[in-house]
């Protein structure tokens, strides 16, 4: 279950721009992990998770072919 992940804002200084496909993450804890083990930096970024465009919160679980997107925060206003 391949699963992309794309990053945008400053985020993009640690992963890059290209997308990243992760191989067998059922779920948003251990794709956030895995990232963490490849890209230490990771660690202390602020940021938001999506999946498939919607913003969730807490563990969510992935079926395979999601786009998670990790966003800066940002403001409303």
């Amino acid at each position: 279950m391949p699963v992309q992940v794309i990053v945008f804002g400053q985020l993009t200084d640690i992963l890059g721009h290209q997308p990243i496909t992760m191989e067998d993450a059922p779920d948003t804890s251990t794709l956030i992990k895995e990232l963490d083990q490849r890209y230490p930096a990771l660690v202390n970024a602020s940021y938001i998770i999506a999946v498939d465009k919607t913003i969730v919160s807490g563990n969510t679980t992935l079926t395979g072919n999601n786009t998670v997107a990790l966003l800066p925060p940002f403001a409303c206003g």
